[in-house]
């Protein structure tokens, strides 16, 4: 019989999970994105007057960046963080008045069917390896008429177009989540899923939602050189940085 003792077997890689409690992981995105989303959620909204206060998630709130950048805007309404991630949680907590645990998928979000006038959903759609169930769940806790505000990365951004004529990989993409290939930056995001402008608004209006209105937003990793050049872009949402949607529950 070999005595020779059988090489441990190695731990399995980190899951999607692990990569997003991850503290290094970024979880907030640039102020100009998320102030122009919560003046486009304010103008929507409309001031908390005779209606009453209305009810806000901010689903993937991250550090709660975003929400606390609307909150001034969004006076006398009700802004709630949702997030699945514990230290994403403990940060928003020091921005946001509320800040609950939730996710999109598994048992669904801890909110009753019909309960929120509004959804902001910031750069959380190209994380997910479920969309299409991501967007049912948001549906469902909406009011009828109730609003999505969803920023996402554009595949077709000004300069990825020219970085794919070089046979460079596209900025946002990512092929792994252990290290950056193929692409500028060197930061790992755990980007699965990229759109162009015609394919989220498809994308969101087979999902049962009427879209209003598609903006963008300059991009906050772009060099201060080319800034200029960003935001001018953004007058053009399909060469845009990042795509604002701005869509209704039917």
């Amino acid at each position: 019989m070999s005595t020779t003792a059988s090489p441990a077997t190695p731990p399995p890689p980190p899951g999607l999970r692990d990569f997003y409690e991850n503290p290094a992981v970024p979880v907030a995105s640039g102020p100009s994105r998320s102030l122009r989303q919560a003046r486009m959620l304010a103008r929507a909204l409309g001031p908390a007057g005779a209606s009453g206060p209305r009810t806000v998630l901010d689903i993937g709130c991250g550090d709660g960046t975003a929400a606390a950048t609307a909150a001034p805007l969004l006076r006398g309404h009700r802004l709630i963080g949702v997030d699945w991630s514990q230290d994403a949680l403990t940060r928003a907590r020091t921005r946001l008045p509320y800040a609950v645990r939730g996710e999109l998928g598994g048992g669904g979000l801890p909110f009753a069917s019909g309960s929120a006038d509004a959804v902001l959903f910031s750069e959380v759609l190209e994380h997910l390896v479920d969309p299409d169930a991501a967007l049912d769940e948001i549906r469902r806790v909406l009011r009828p008429g109730g609003h999505l505000m969803l920023s996402t990365p554009n595949l077709a951004a000004w300069y990825n177009r020219a970085l794919l004529l070089a046979g460079v990989q596209p900025v946002f993409s990512e092929v792994s989540l252990r290290s950056v290939h193929g692409r500028p930056g060197a930061e790992v995001v755990g980007h699965l899923r990229l759109y162009t402008a015609r394919a989220l608004r498809e994308f969101v209006a087979a999902s049962g939602f009427t879209v209003v209105t598609l903006e963008g937003a300059p991009f906050h990793g772009v060099p201060r050189v080319l800034r200029p050049l960003d935001r001018l872009a953004c007058g053009a949402p399909s060469l845009a940085s990042i795509l604002l949607l701005h869509a209704r529950r039917t």
